[in-house]
């Protein structure tokens, strides 16, 4: 039975072989996967709408040197990890903290109830706040697993690190989370 990693590798052998219908392809089956993972990430929809270009425009010029024996995702979440760990250190330089916290793919509220909707919007702004107030990694690890909802293997793999680092980062960067987040309401 074919998996999308197959068919992700057969996209990128076409890009390989200069198929830029498969570029196409590529980017409208991650686009909004590159969007809201930069978005976790960096806060900022504008800098996260960049990173996922430049990620794109990376594999298109980097799919010749793709090892096809290699699953396509881990590379391309290098990819944007790396661009955002650089649009965070420009930013510290900065000393600019922009944030974008009014968007918000994983609130859900009640449409009926204006208050309870008014109270969820809060706790999703201070969560966004505390969010950004983490280091990268205990970010990236919280992103990952509670926001993608990738299963610890998967993250191991992602960040080639032992599935028991990712169980003890995830257990430590929550605990951080939950005091910065105290801390701001």
């Amino acid at each position: 039975m074919k998996t999308v990693e197959d068919d992700d590798n057969e996209l990128i052998a076409a890009i390989q072989r200069g198929r830029k219908t498969a570029m196409k392809t590529l980017v409208e089956r991650y686009k909004r996967k590159a969007y809201y993972l930069a978005l976790g990430m960096v806060g900022n929809s504008d800098e996260a709408y960049e990173i996922s270009q430049e990620a794109f425009i990376r594999v298109y010029r980097s799919a010749k040197g793709f090892d096809l024996t290699h699953r396509f995702f881990p590379w391309f979440y290098s990819i944007i990890s790396n661009l955002c760990k650089d649009t965070l250190a420009r930013r510290e330089s900065r000393e600019s903290r922009e944030v974008d916290i009014e968007e918000s793919e994983f609130l859900l509220v009640d449409k009926e109830n204006p208050e309870t909707k008014m109270i969820k919007e809060e706790e999703t702004k201070n969560l966004r706040k505390a969010l950004l107030k983490l280091d990268f990694d205990e970010r990236e690890i919280i992103m990952l697993k509670h926001f993608r909802d990738m299963p610890y293997d998967d993250i191991a793999s992602l960040l080639k690190i032992p599935k028991g680092t990712v169980m003890s980062r995830l257990y430590y960067a929550r605990k951080k989370l939950a005091k910065v987040f105290n801390e701001i309401r």
